[in-house]
């Protein structure tokens, strides 16, 4: 997996091996950033369910002022820090090694909202459902924030309906999609 463009263009990043984790192809990793592209100079930068952290690298590779990264496997833990070693950005970005919800906790005490928040959860479980409930009702977002979702192509998408949000885009790939919704 290499970082797509901006500073660190061309790097290798490593990657957990085995099941744990899906890393986004290059190809969905550059259509969503072609998407986002204006949202990413000098924004703060939410990851979660980090994985390799290569959304975030990609997201300050890109000019993100900041980013929080947040996973609770140790390989991922591993891969990212050494990630974000090897781009030099480990002074740019925050790795959390928490559950998200326990991360989200933690981040309202600090108050500051965020511009961009990315996540991937593991497929068809409802951990978006809940991680994004909680951070609509939370002061990590303000008006503009923007909300993107990984999820598969079959999951079921319809509680967004109930936010308080406005649903810009879905776009579907072969065998996944990206929600995204605007505070």
């Amino acid at each position: 997996m290499k970082i797509i463009a901006g500073t660190a263009r061309g790097m290798n990043l490593v990657t957990p091996q085995g099941r744990h984790t899906r890393p986004t192809t290059g190809r969905i990793k550059e259509t969503l950033f072609n998407i986002i592209q204006a949202d990413v100079p000098d924004s703060r930068f939410l990851d979660l369910y980090s994985g390799s952290g290569s959304i975030a690298i990609e997201a300050l590779s890109r000019g993100a002022r900041e980013a929080v990264l947040v996973d609770n496997n140790k390989e991922a833990l591993s891969c990212i820090n050494a990630n974000l070693k090897k781009t030099h950005f480990h002074d740019r970005a925050k790795v959390m090694p928490l559950e998200v919800l326990h991360a989200l906790k933690k981040l309202t005490v600090k108050g500051k909202a965020f511009d961009i928040i990315f996540m991937d959860p593991p497929y068809g479980r409802g951990f978006e459902k809940e991680a994004t409930g909680f951070l609509l009702n939370s002061n990590l977002v303000e008006s503009g924030t923007l909300i993107i979702i990984e999820t598969s192509i079959d999951d079921d998408i319809s509680y967004i309906e109930g936010f308080p949000c406005k649903m810009e885009k879905v776009k579907e790939y072969k065998t996944n999609k990206h929600i995204f919704l605007r505070i």
